[in-house]
């Protein structure tokens, strides 16, 4: 009997585990959910009810920056404001935007995140400063401001952030940015761009980042095709696009690798190489040493 009561306190206990680890908010929940009711931080509580936007009305809570969202597979947004009980005046805004996936998710963060920012503990990266915390977490791009105030106390923000933090879907950063982690990188500046990737069309998505060498600052960028036939149709109109501008375009060709140099008529010199379905280089050259290093760097990408 005893044997038979412990059996069934362990399966009851292992029942209790699972319930209390399952995650508080799935994915196809209502977005509503992951805003805490009815305190974010200790004395900051909600006011007024959870508002919800689509790609029709999210003009209406950040107009002049709604069409940022939409190349970054934007779904849905949820709002609430948080009053400080001390200060009514004061208030933390609380957004947070479902993304089309998490490479989105961290496209959208990394657009809006300063090199200068500290970094925030909370989600797969974030960073924080007087008057705003962002960060993201799967496919969610979280952004916390402050209102009727220039600052807020940090750890308001980030009591507010792990709150929302742990009602979302856990994960880390997206494996692709693998791509790009080459020794020369800036830190935080790192993005991703998800549709005309240095403003040409023919580069649908792909990253840019600074890079520092011995003779100063230039910029690389990764562009992402779906096949390698995609990448040489890129390639080709790219080159077009140079020649017709008028610039001198030196193309050579290896069983790896075709290879490109030229002036382009917004970044300056750049270099440029095409690989299965990735095109890569380096722009805003100061020296042509440093920039085959970077080269040289970005070949090794997984």
């Amino acid at each position: 009997m005893a044997a038979m009561y412990k059996s069934v306190t362990f399966v009851v206990l292992i029942i209790i585990a699972l319930f209390t680890s399952a995650p508080v908010f799935a994915d196809g929940d209502p977005l509503e959910k992951v805003l805490p009711a009815p305190l974010c931080a200790a004395g900051w509580s909600m006011e007024e009810k959870i508002a919800l936007y689509t790609k029709d009305n999210l003009f209406d809570r950040i107009n002049g920056e709604a069409e940022i969202y939409f190349p970054y597979g934007f779904d849905v947004m949820a709002s609430a404001r948080y009053a400080s009980k001390q200060n009514p005046q004061y208030a933390v805004e609380a957004d947070v935007y479902k993304m089309g996936s998490l490479l989105d998710a961290f496209g959208i963060y990394a657009n809006y995140r300063r090199s200068d920012d500290e970094d925030a503990s909370v989600g797969a990266d974030g960073t924080i400063a007087p008057s705003q915390l962002l960060f993201y977490q799967d496919r969610y791009f979280v952004r916390l401001q402050a209102t009727g105030t220039l600052s807020v106390d940090k750890e308001i923000f980030l009591s507010c952030a792990r709150a929302i933090s742990k009602n979302l879907p856990s994960g880390g950063k997206p494996k692709a940015l693998e791509t790009i982690a080459i020794p020369s990188i800036v830190k935080k500046s790192e993005r991703y761009i998800a549709q005309s990737l240095l403003g040409y069309p023919f580069f649908q998505k792909g990253f840019m980042a600074d890079a520092m060498t011995g003779s100063g600052q230039m910029q690389i960028f990764i562009v992402i095709d779906g096949t390698p036939d995609d990448a040489q149709q890129s390639f080709d109109l790219y080159r077009e696009y140079l020649r017709k501008s008028g610039a001198e375009v030196s193309v050579s060709t290896t069983s790896q690798r075709t290879s490109l140099e030229a002036a382009d008529p917004l970044y300056g010199n750049l270099l440029l190489e095409m690989r299965d379905r990735y095109i890569y280089g380096v722009i805003r050259i100061k020296d042509r040493s440093s920039a085959r290093q970077l080269m040289e760097q970005l070949r090794k990408m997984p």
